[in-house]
């Protein structure tokens, strides 16, 4: 095996043990010996178990972020907001144990890579959309990042949920989250200025 070769191995194992046990539950000892190898061979491609598991987070990172900013490409229409969705949940079905492994641990070996932090970065792509689709019913586009921060963690937490759930069908889910999340952008009321309840003393 060559060294790019057993390097992919090692990340291979550690992604599915990480996504398992957890962090703390998986050893250095473990992965050696489910890769059929000594411990400094693993401390050698990655330093520790910080190191492999820092890499296993940023690849998620990447193919997560790399996916939503193809999916988000196009036209602002419901069919396009439901194709979205649907890719999302394709990419939690299809990549489990990294998205697990997002959901359930940060980064123990840096400050960024975490779960909220990804959300954030996909809420920014959304906050651009939302903002152009307010501007086009003439409401205030600033309310953006709040609107783009609703409908992410709609469908984060509804992914997952279905992780474990199974059903309905992906499609059937993400044509539902989208038509709870249209409908409803759809009937905002007039002003989103000042939305605040007035007080009934004057």
């Amino acid at each position: 095996m060559t060294g790019k070769e057993r390097r992919q191995q090692l990340l291979d194992i550690g992604r599915r043990l990480f996504a398992e046990r957890g962090f703390e539950g998986t050893s250095i000892e473990e992965i050696a010996a489910q890769a059929g190898v000594s411990k400094p061979v693993v401390y050698e491609h990655f330093g520790g178990k910080e190191g492999l598991y820092a890499v296993v987070v940023d690849r998620e990172v990447e193919r997560l972020l790399t996916t939503t900013a193809v999916l988000l490409e196009g036209e602002h229409t419901t069919a396009k907001f439901e194709a979205a969705a649907v890719g999302l949940l394709r990419y939690i079905d299809e990549n489990a144990d990294g998205f697990r492994i997002l959901v359930r641990d940060s980064n123990p070996g840096s400050g960024g890579g975490t779960y909220g932090t990804l959300l954030s970065d996909i809420a920014g792509q959304v906050e651009y959309i939302m903002a152009d689709f307010l501007q086009s019913r003439g409401k205030d586009p600033k309310l953006a990042a709040m609107y783009s921060q609703m409908m992410v963690g709609m469908v984060a937490f509804t992914g997952q949920w279905w992780l474990d759930a199974r059903k309905p069908k992906l499609e059937q889910v993400a044509a539902n989250m989208i038509d709870l999340a249209w409908a409803g952008l759809a009937g905002l009321g007039p002003n989103l200025k000042d939305s605040s309840p007035k007080d009934p003393r004057g």
